[in-house]
C-alpha cells in the first residue's frame, strides 16, 4: 500500500557527520574522506538499486563524481559545527516497480532541486521488512550553498525556510499522484497524512515493546529521544493549527469520539501538561462541531469541512437529481421485450431497476445484493444507451472492481483514481451526451464521491451508482452511497441469482440483512462449518477440504479467504505445497517480485496485484503460469487470455490460491473456502461468504472464537461508517441555507429532544401516516403488473427501515436521524406507489408482528397479502363488523379465562382493549349500524327493536356501559 513520508534533516560536523561518509552509506560505495585521511567503505551494504549525482546547469562536470563533490563541500566549511548538506528522504510507493520508482525520483528531483540550483546525490533504496514486503525509498543529499563554473559559493539561505519544506512536501504527494493515477495504479497519498491518514505531521519512529525494554537497559537512547521529540513537536503542531488533528481524524471516519480525540492526542503529544493542551485546542478550536449522542451515548463531533464536503455533495445530487434529460425513449428500455444482449433474460427486479436507471433523471441509483445480476442489468443497458447516441463510461475504486464491471457488462472502465487523473489533464473531459456508471460505490468515500458528482454535474452528465451499502465499507470517511440512496431513492435487485440452491440464496440474502447469526447457522446444518481446537490446525483443515473438493471438481474454480495478508501468505504456501505433492506443478524457478523472493512453477495459480493497461490485467486478476525463468512469466489468466511479460518491466505478483476478502468484492466462483479471524466482521463476512455459486466452507478455530455464539457475535459486528448529517436534525424548512448558519456563533450544533408523534404501539415514532390523503384510498390488487413489482420492493425496503428502528429501541439505542428519514422516505414511496398503503402496514403489523422480518428478509408475500386484507377491510365495513365481532368474542372468552386463573391483572389489560374497541364504534358509523343487527353475537340482552331505535354511537356506550357491569360483577362474586 502507498504511504506518505517525506522528512528533511541537515547532516552537521555538530552531531560528528561526515559528508563524504554519509553519500558514502547512501550509494553503498567506498569513497575517501580528504578532511579525515580515511576511506569509508560502505560497498556491501545492499538494497541501492539507483545512484546518481545530478547538477544543476553552470556547475562544473568535476562534481558528478561523489567523492570530489561532497569533499569540495567538506573543504568549503571551516566551522567545526558547520552544516554541510542537507538530505531529504522520501517514500516510493510499493506498488510501481524499479524503473517506474526511479524514475518518479528523478523527475521529482530534478523539477524540485537542481532546477533550484542545488546539486543533489540521489540514492534510490530497495530494502524489505521483516515480513518481506518491499520498502522502496529514496535518499537525497542536497548541496547548501550556490555552485557555479568554479564550484561553490555563498549559502543560499532561502533554502532553509520552513514554508519551502511545506512546499516540497506538498509537490511529492501532487507529483506521486499524478504518476500512480497516469499508470492505472488504484493508490493515492497525501502530503497531510501519516501513513495515509490525512495527519500534517512527522511520523514517529515505532518504539514498540521491545524498543521500550532495549531503552530501559540504556540501549537506543537516540532512536527514543528521537521518537519524543517529533511527538512534541507535533503536538505544537496541532496546538498551533488544531484543524490539523481534525482533518487527520476525518480522513477516514466522518464523526468521532471524545476517546478518538484523546487517542490521537496522546500519540501526538510528549507528556500530560501537552496532552492537555493538545486536547484544549482542539476542543476549543472553532472547526469543531458537536453532533449530540450516538447510539451508545456517547457524544459525537466532525469537523466543518466535513460538514461542508457533505452539503457540496449533497447539493451536486440534489441539482444532478432534478435534473432531466437523458431518458431513454418509451419502447427502448425492455419495454415490451425482458430480453437483453445476447438473449439474457432480465428477472422482474432486474427489468424494474433497469427501466428506473433508463429514466430520464440524472442521477440513478441501484441497490443489489452480492450475485443479484446487477452487471448483466448494466449490458442490456448500455445497448439501449449507446443506440441512443449516449457515451458509456464506467468506473470502480478498485481496478479488479473495474475489470469485473467492463467484463460483466462491456462498458470500458477504469479505476476513480485514473477518472480523475484524466480529468484534471483536460483529458475525457464528461459532456451533456455522458452517461458515468460508477460500480461497488459503497466502497467510495465522502470526499471522493462529491469531487466526481460534482464534476459530473457541471458537465451536465448523467451518473448512475450501483452498489451494496451492506458490503466493504469505504476505506475513507463517510458512508455517501448509503446516504445518497436514503434521500433520493434507489432501485432494489434482491433476487439473488449466483447461488445456484435456494437456501443458499436465502443465507446470502440473510447476510444481506444483517442476519449474520442465520446465515452460519444454515451453513452449520449443511456441514459447511468446520471447527478446530486452533487457527493453526483450522487453516490445515480448510487445505485438506480445499485439496479434496478441487482434486474432485478439478474443473470448478475456486479461491481461499481470509482477512489479514499474513494469513493469505500462509495459506498460499500451504495450498502449494499440496499442488507440489500431487505432481501437478513443474519446476521450482526463484523470481524476485515486488513482495520478496517466490518460487514459481507452471501450473501455478498467480495474482497479479498492480494495474497494468499495457497488460491489460487490473489488481486481483487471476491466472495460471504456463511457463516461467527467472526473467519472465507467462500466463493464462481465468478470461481464457494468455499474456506474457519480463519481471524487470513487472513483477507486482504473488500466487494466488488464497485472497484477501477486501480484494474479492466482485469475485464469482465456484467454491469458496474462507477462515474466519478476529478482525472480521458483518460486511467482511457478507462478502467473504457469498463469492460463491455451488458452495462455501467456513473454518476457525476455538482460540480465535471459544465457541459459534462467539464466532457469530464477531461475524455480525456492526461496523458501517456514517455521515455528519446522521446525527442532526434538519430544518426541513430551511434545507436551503447553509449549514454553518444553523451551528449557532459557537460553532456546535445541539440535538435537543427530537418530538414524538402519538404512541401506536410497536409503531411509536416510526412517522406511519395515521390516516390516507383524502379521497386516494384503494384497495391494492395483486396482478400481476409492474406497478406491483415495484410495491413489493417498496414494501421490503419500508420493512427493512422499520426493523431497523424497531430493533434499536429494542435494544434501548436511540433510533438516529438517518433512520427515521429512510423510514420516513421508505413509507412516503409506499404511499405513492398505492395511497394509504403505510396505514394498512401499520395495521397489518399490529396484527401480526412476525411479518415485519419476513418482508425486511425479502419474503415479501405474506406481509403483502395482510396489506392487501387491511385495505379490503377499509373499504367494506362488513369485514370490518366480521373482525370486530371475532376479535370482541376472543377478547370476552380471554377476560373469563383470565378472571378463573385469579390473573387480575391480565384480565383488566383484556378489558381496556375491550373499551377502546367500543369507542372505536364512535368513529365509524358504518361498522356501528351492521353491529346493531348482531348484539347477541356481542353478549349484549337487548331486543331487536330497540337496537332497530338506538342512535348513532349508542351501541359503543351500551357495550362499554356492559364491559363495566360485568367488571364490578367479577369483583364482587
Amino acid at each position: 500500500m502507498a504511504i506518505y513520508h517525506f522528512s528533511a534533516k541537515v547532516i552537521s560536523r555538530a552531531n560528528g557527520s561526515s559528508a563524504v561518509a554519509s553519500a558514502a552509506y547512501r550509494s553503498a560505495s567506498e569513497l575517501h574522506d580528504d578532511r579525515l585521511g580515511r576511506d569509508h567503505d560502505f560497498s556491501n551494504k545492499a538494497g541501492v538499486v539507483h545512484s546518481e549525482v545530478m547538477l544543476p546547469e553552470g556547475a562544473p562536470e568535476r562534481l558528478n563524481d561523489r567523492s570530489t563533490l561532497w569533499n569540495e563541500v567538506e573543504a568549503e566549511e571551516r566551522r567545526k559545527d558547520a552544516q554541510l548538506a542537507r538530505e531529504v528522504e522520501f517514500a516510493i510507493p510499493r506498488e510501481m516497480n524499479t524503473a517506474q520508482s526511479v524514475q518518479l525520483a528523478r523527475d521529482f528531483v530534478e523539477k524540485q532541486f537542481v532546477d533550484r540550483g542545488m546539486v543533489a546525490d540521489l540514492n534510490v533504496h530497495w530494502d524489505r521488512g521483516k515480513d518481506g514486503e518491499p520498502k522502496p525509498h529514496a535518499h537525497v543529499m542536497l548541496s547548501m550553498r550556490e555552485v557555479g563554473a568554479q564550484g561553490f559559493g555563498q549559502k543560499v539561505r532561502d533554502w532553509n525556510s520552513n514554508a519551502l519544506l511545506q512546499e516540497w512536501r506538498v509537490a511529492w504527494a501532487d507529483h506521486v499522484n499524478a504518476r500512480l493515477a497516469e499508470l492505472d495504479i488504484d493508490a493515492h497519498i497525501d502530503h497531510r497524512t501519516l501513513e495515509a491518514q490525512g495527519i500534517d505531521l512527522e511520523p514517529q519512529h515505532k518504539i514498540g515493546p521491545a524498543g521500550s525494554r532495549r531503552f530501559g537497559r540504556g540501549e537506543d537512547a537516540e532512536r527514543v529521544e528521537d521518537h519524543a521529540r517529533i511527538a512534541r513537536e507535533n503536538g505544537e503542531k496541532i496546538i498551533a493549527r488544531p484543524e490539523i488533528a481534525l482533518d487527520a481524524i476525518t480522513r477516514q471516519q466522518a464523526t468521532f469520539t471524545r476517546r478518538d480525540l484523546a487517542q490521537f492526542a496522546f500519540r501526538h503529544s510528549d507528556g500530560k501538561d501537552q496532552f492537555d493542551q493538545v486536547m484544549g485546542a482542539v476542543r476549543a478550536s472553532s472547526e469543531l462541531v458537536a453532533l449530540g449522542k450516538d447510539g451508545r451515548g456517547e457524544d459525537r463531533f466532525t469537523s466543518r469541512d466535513m460538514i461542508e464536503t457533505e452539503q457540496r455533495l449533497e447539493r451536486a445530487a440534489d441539482r444532478l437529481a432534478d435534473r432531466a434529460g437523458h431518458g431513454l425513449p418509451a419502447a427502448t428500455p425492455g419495454k415490451g421485450r425482458a430480453a437483453g444482449s445476447g438473449g439474457l433474460v432480465l428477472g422482474a427486479e432486474q427489468q424494474a431497476a433497469l427501466d428506473h436507471i433508463a429514466g430520464d433523471r440524472g442521477l440513478s441509483i441501484v441497490i443489489g445484493y452480492a450475485g443479484t445480476g446487477k452487471s448483466a442489468m448494466l449490458g442490456v443497458a448500455r445497448d439501449e444507451w449507446e443506440r441512443a447516441g449516449y457515451i458509456v463510461r464506467g468506473a470502480a475504486l478498485s481496478g479488479i472492481a473495474a475489470e469485473n464491471l467492463e467484463g460483466g457488462s462491456a462498458i470500458p472502465s477504469r479505476t476513480i483514481a485514473s477518472l480523475e487523473y484524466q480529468w484534471e489533464q483536460g483529458r475525457e473531459l464528461p459532456g451533456p451526451r455522458d452517461v458515468l456508471v460508477i460500480d461497488e460505490a459503497g466502497m467510495i468515500g465522502t470526499r471522493q464521491m462529491e469531487r466526481v458528482l460534482s464534476r459530473a454535474e457541471q458537465a451536465g452528465a448523467k451518473v448512475v451508482l450501483v452498489g451494496d451499502p451492506e458490503q466493504l465499507q469505504a476505506i475513507e470517511a463517510g458512508a455517501a452511497f448509503r446516504a445518497l440512496a436514503e434521500r433520493h431513492g434507489a432501485a432494489e435487485i434482491t433476487m439473488i441469482r449466483r447461488q445456484h440452491e435456494d437456501w443458499q440464496r436465502d443465507a446470502t440474502r440473510a447476510l444481506a440483512t444483517g442476519r449474520t447469526g442465520e446465515a452460519v447457522h444454515a451453513y452449520e446444518a449443511h456441514g459447511m462449518v468446520q471447527v478446530a481446537g486452533t487457527r493453526e490446525i483450522a487453516r490445515a483443515d480448510l487445505v485438506d477440504r480445499w485439496d479434496a473438493q478441487r482434486s474432485a471438481d478439478p474443473d470448478q474454480t475456486r479461491i481461499i479467504l481470509t482477512h489479514t495478508n499474513a494469513e493469505v501468505r500462509d495459506l498460499n504456501l500451504a495450498a502449494r505445497d499440496r499442488m507440489r505433492a500431487s505432481g501437478e506443478l513443474g519446476e521450482d524457478v526463484r523470481v524476485s517480485a515486488e513482495r520478496g523472493l517466490r518460487a514459481f512453477a507452471s501450473g501455478d495459480r498467480i495474482m497479479f496485484l498492480k494495474n497494468e493497461r499495457g497488460l491489460g490485467v487490473k489488481n486481483g486478476t487471476l491466472g495460471k503460469v504456463e511457463r516461467v525463468s527467472p526473467d519472465s512469466i507467462a500466463v493464462r489468466l481465468d478470461d481464457g487470455r494468455s499474456i506474457a511479460f519480463d519481471l524487470k518491466d513487472y513483477a507486482h505478483v504473488d500466487h494466488g490460491y488464497a485472497a484477501t476478502i477486501h480484494k474479492s468484492q466482485g469475485v464469482t466462483v465456484d467454491r469458496a473456502h474462507v477462515l474466519a479471524t478476529p478482525g472480521m466482521d458483518r460486511h467482511a463476512a457478507y462478502v467473504g461468504l457469498s463469492r460463491h455459486r455451488d458452495g462455501v466452507q467456513l473454518h476457525y478455530g476455538r482460540d480465535d472464537f471459544a465457541d459459534q455464539t462467539k464466532l457469530v457475535r464477531t461475524l455480525g459486528r456492526e461496523r458501517a461508517k456514517d455521515m455528519a448529517s446522521d446525527y442532526y436534525v434538519r430544518d426541513r424548512d430551511a434545507e436551503a441555507r447553509a449549514f454553518a448558519d444553523r451551528r449557532g456563533l459557537a460553532g456546535e450544533i445541539r440535538l435537543g429532544e427530537t418530538p414524538r408523534a402519538p404512541r401506536r404501539g410497536m409503531f411509536d415514532g416510526l412517522k406511519l401516516p395515521t390516516e390516507p390523503a383524502k379521497g386516494t384510498e384503494r384497495p391494492p390488487a395483486r396482478a400481476d403488473r409492474v406497478e406491483d413489482r415495484a410495491f413489493a420492493r417498496a414494501l421490503e425496503r419500508t420493512s427493512r427501515s422499520a426493523e431497523a428502528v424497531l430493533q434499536a429501541r429494542a435494544s434501548g439505542r436511540p433510533v438516529l436521524e438517518h433512520q427515521k428519514v429512510a423510514l420516513e422516505r421508505a413509507t412516503q414511496a409506499l404511499d405513492r406507489i398505492r395511497p394509504g398503503a403505510a396505514r394498512h402496514l401499520s395495521a397489518a403489523m399490529q396484527r401480526d408482528p412476525a411479518l415485519l422480518r419476513e418482508a425486511a428478509a425479502g419474503r415479501s408475500g405474506p406481509l403483502l397479502d395482510a396489506i392487501t386484507q387491511e385495505a379490503r377491510m377499509r373499504a367494506d365495513p362488513a369485514l370490518r363488523a366480521d373482525r370486530f365481532v371475532e376479535r370482541w368474542r376472543q377478547l370476552s372468552q380471554d377476560r373469563e379465562r383470565l378472571y378463573r386463573a385469579d390473573d387480575m391483572a391480565g384480565r383488566e389489560k383484556a378489558g381496556k382493549e375491550m373499551a377502546g374497541m367500543a369507542k372505536s364504534l364512535e368513529r365509524d358509523p358504518q361498522v356501528e349500524s351492521i353491529l346493531r343487527g348482531r348484539t347477541r353475537e356481542l353478549g349484549l340482552e337487548i331486543g331487536m327493536n330497540r337496537a332497530r331505535v338506538m342512535g348513532g354511537g349508542e351501541l359503543g356506550r351500551q357495550l362499554a356501559h356492559e364491559l363495566g357491569i360485568g367488571r364490578d360483577r367479577g369483583l364482587s362474586r
